[in-house]
C-alpha cells in the first residue's frame, strides 16, 4: 500500500472539462454524478440538509470532481462509505487522488490496480460492493473529503538593529527584563468541528435521524429495493504517483450526496411530482348526432 505521503494523482483516466458541469455540490470543488450513458449530470435534489441523486439500476456512471481553487486539492474520495481506491472501509486520514487548481477528472470506478478500475454501476443494495464485503451499513452515499496543499514557509531574513554607543546598555537592561516577564499561554486549538466545513450538513441530530427512521420505513413500506453501487466490469484506467502534504490534517471540505432510485425519491418526498389537473367528467358522454353506420365489408 501507498505511504500516507505518496497518493494516487489524476493521469490518462481522468476527464479533463474547460468548465464545471452545471447542478453541482460543493465549494472548493463542484461534484457531480454522471451518467455515462448519457453523458448527462445527474439532477441534485435539495432536501432536509442533503443533496440527492435519482440513479437507473444497472446504469454506469461517474463521480465527477471540477477544482475551484487555484493550487492543488487532495480528494479522498468514498462510496457506500468504502475508499474507492483500496476497498478499506472509508477514513479521511486515508488516500486519495490530487487535482491541479482549476483541474475536472472523472473517477468512473473501484481502483484495481495502476491500469484498471471496476466500473462504478447503480444495483440492487444488496448486490453493492459494500454488502457483499460485510458493510451494507453506509451504502447510497457519496463522500469527498478535500484537502488542501500545504506550501513551503517564504524564508524571512532576521532585522539588523543598530544603536547608539551611549544607549546599548540600557537596550540590553530592557530586553534582560522584559525576558523575566510572564509570557502569556498560546490560546487551545480549535476543535474539528469547528474547523471543518461539509456543505451545510449537520449530522447526529434528532431530527436527521427521525428523518432517516421515516425513509426507512417508507422504502419497506413500498417495497422499494434500495440502490448501491456494484464492482462492475474491467476498465483500462491509468494513474500515476504523487508527493502531497495536507495543510493540516481534518478537511477543508466535506462534500456528501446521497442516491437512491426515482420510485424510492418520490415515496420519500425528495422528488415532488407535479399535480395531476383532473379531468371534469362529461354528463353526456354520448354524441349528439346519429353516428354513420360500419361500412360494409364488399
Amino acid at each position: 500500500m501507498l505511504r500516507q505521503q505518496s497518493i494516487f494523482s489524476a493521469a490518462l483516466v481522468l476527464c479533463f472539462m474547460t468548465s464545471p458541469p452545471a447542478k453541482a455540490v460543493g465549494s472548493l470543488a463542484d461534484l457531480t454524478v454522471i451518467d455515462r450513458t448519457t453523458g448527462e449530470s445527474l439532477p441534485v435534489h435539495y432536501y432536509r440538509g442533503d443533496y440527492w441523486v435519482a440513479g437507473r439500476p444497472g446504469a454506469k456512471y461517474a463521480v465527477s470532481l471540477c477544482s475551484r481553487d487555484g493550487g492543488r486539492l487532495l480528494g479522498v474520495i468514498s462510496v457506500d462509505g468504502v475508499n474507492v481506491l483500496n476497498g478499506k472501509t472509508a477514513s479521511t486520514n486515508q488516500s486519495g487522488y490530487v487535482f491541479a487548481g482549476h483541474q475536472c477528472n472523472s473517477i468512473t470506478g473501484w481502483r484495481k490496480s495502476d491500469t484498471e478500475v471496476a466500473a462504478f454501476e447503480f444495483s440492487a443494495s444488496s448486490d453493492s460492493y459494500a454488502a457483499l464485503t460485510g458493510r451494507p451499513n453506509q451504502v447510497g452515499v457519496i463522500g469527498v473529503a478535500l484537502f488542501r496543499e500545504r506550501l513551503p514557509e517564504p524564508v524571512v531574513s532576521a532585522p539588523v538593529y543598530r544603536s547608539e554607543p551611549g544607549r546599548m546598555n540600557d537596550e540590553r537592561a530592557d530586553a534582560s527584563s522584559k525576558s523575566k516577564q510572564e509570557v502569556p499561554a498560546a490560546p487551545a486549538p480549535a476543535t474539528a468541528g469547528r474547523a471543518m466545513r461539509s456543505s451545510g450538513i449537520e449530522s447526529g441530530l434528532t431530527s436527521k435521524q427521525a428523518f432517516d427512521a421515516m425513509e426507512r420505513s417508507t422504502a419497506q413500506t413500498l417495497a422499494i429495493p434500495k440502490l448501491g453501487t456494484a464492482h462492475g466490469e474491467r476498465e483500462q484506467s491509468s494513474v500515476s504517483y504523487t508527493q502531497f502534504e495536507r495543510a493540516k490534517p481534518i478537511p477543508n471540505e466535506i462534500i456528501r450526496i446521497r442516491y437512491d432510485s426515482r420510485e424510492a425519491l418520490v415515496a420519500m418526498g425528495v422528488i415532488r411530482m407535479p399535480d395531476r389537473i383532473p379531468v371534469s367528467p362529461n354528463p353526456f358522454p354520448v354524441a349528439e348526432y346519429t353516428p354513420d353506420p360500419p361500412a360494409r365489408p364488399y
